[in-house]
């Protein structure tokens, strides 16, 4: 079935708008205790601590009802917090995928109960979601999912294993996606989500080490692990319409955009830099006008597709607050906003002299460094490319 894009204009809410200077005097009150080298890693840096006081202050949750600890305000309350949160390169880690889709995913299909047993530690900043999808040999294709559970005395007992699971050893609990019945072959039918305790007995979770020499992603293997009944999220069998849902809000926010961001920004002060020592010395010199006017060309191109990219998210969000599943229009942002993300270490290089990106000392430089080899992982997040533009070529009946 070929289906049409729809980007239709949206616009912040002011009431929504209005929260801009108040988290932003959240965040200048604790940003100073993290160096610019963490600062880059934005939504993958982890600090449980910052999430407490993020919960304290009301910032998690906002779309959740106050019936279930939440602000009751609407996607577009926490898309304004999002966007300051990594500007600022705020460590949001803890906190992020419970806040982002775990309790909007509960929320809309989850029961009572676990509403209840799960929702007010979210808004807390004191329960930590991971993301169990991925398999070894079922990456992006989660159709092919074949960890498996069955049924046993009073729920289901698990066995298989996923991998890339984001901080999967220092979160509480996994909506974990299983056959609960049917083979691979079956693809979308058989599919389940369950929310599994990480401290369940049978669970052994193995950190990845990237290049950068963090270990954001694990692999989990599950031996005979038992999870109650009443940890299913949903209907038995309605997985993958589930997570479907799931991935429009993985793959559409301004993360898919601001990864670079904090090396962007450092960049931008960079070069301003030194088109002041150029002006204050008269340096006219014909070499150095044209390096400042290439930078300023390459950030400006730069710029401007962020800005396109952010009127695409903010008009997902629009139909994501209307209760909508623009799946199509998610993936499209996730490929484009990747590829942006990734071409900006790219523009950093270009621009600085080797002596900029060589010194230890500097702070742009470590930046550098570290997005560079981080940037590698951003394809992988949320889907890879290969997938995404599968996905999107069948939705435009291009195959």
């Amino acid at each position: 079935m070929t289906m049409q894009l729809d980007f239709a204009p949206a616009r912040i809410p002011d009431a929504d708008e209005a929260l801009r200077p108040k988290i932003r005097a959240f965040i200048a009150e604790r940003i100073g205790r993290y160096p610019a080298e963490v600062r880059a890693r934005t939504w993958m840096a982890f600090d449980a601590q910052f999430s407490r006081e993020m919960g304290e202050h009301g910032w998690i949750g906002l779309s959740l009802p106050g019936r279930w600890g939440g602000q009751g305000r609407g996607a577009f309350a926490r898309y304004v917090v999002v966007e300051e949160l990594l500007a600022a390169g705020a460590p949001v880690s803890a906190h992020w995928i419970a806040d982002r889709q775990s309790g909007p995913l509960i929320l809309k299909y989850g029961t009572d109960t676990l509403r209840a047993r799960h929702l007010p530690g979210i808004c807390r900043g004191e329960q930590f979601f991971c993301i169990g999808m991925s398999e070894p040999n079922a990456g992006s294709d989660l159709a092919s999912v074949g960890t498996r559970a069955r049924r046993g005395d009073g729920g289901w007992i698990v066995n298989g294993r996923k991998i890339w699971t984001t901080n999967a050893h220092r979160s509480h609990y996994m909506i974990a996606l299983v056959r609960t019945s049917g083979a691979p072959e079956d693809r979308h039918k058989g599919l389940s989500q369950l929310i599994v305790d990480l401290k369940a007995p049978g669970i052994d979770i193995r950190p990845i080490r990237d290049l950068a020499g963090d270990a954001h992603f694990n692999e989990v293997f599950f031996d005979d692990v038992f999870v109650p009944d009443d940890s299913l999220i949903g209907n038995e069998g309605d997985g993958w319409k589930q997570v479907t849902s799931e991935l429009a809000f993985e793959r559409s926010g301004p993360e898919r955009i601001l990864s670079s961001i904090v090396l962007l920004d450092m960049l931008v002060r960079r070069i301003a830099e030194r088109a002041a020592g150029a002006s204050t010395r008269g340096n006219a010199a014909a070499g150095a006008g044209h390096d400042l006017a290439a930078a300023r060309h390459d950030i400006g191109r730069v710029v401007a597709t962020m800005t396109a990219l952010r009127s695409m998210s903010v008009s997902i969000a629009a139909r994501l607050e209307q209760g909508e599943e623009p799946v199509l229009e998610a993936a499209l942002v996730k490929e484009l906003g990747t590829t942006l993300e990734q071409s900006i270490p790219d523009l950093a290089i270009r621009h600085l002299g080797d002596a900029e990106t060589a010194h230890a000392a500097d702070d742009l430089a470590r930046v550098l460094h570290d997005t560079t080899l981080l940037a590698q992982s951003f394809s992988l997040r949320g889907g890879t490319r290969e997938i995404l533009r599968g996905m999107i070529a069948r939705g435009l009946g291009l195959r």
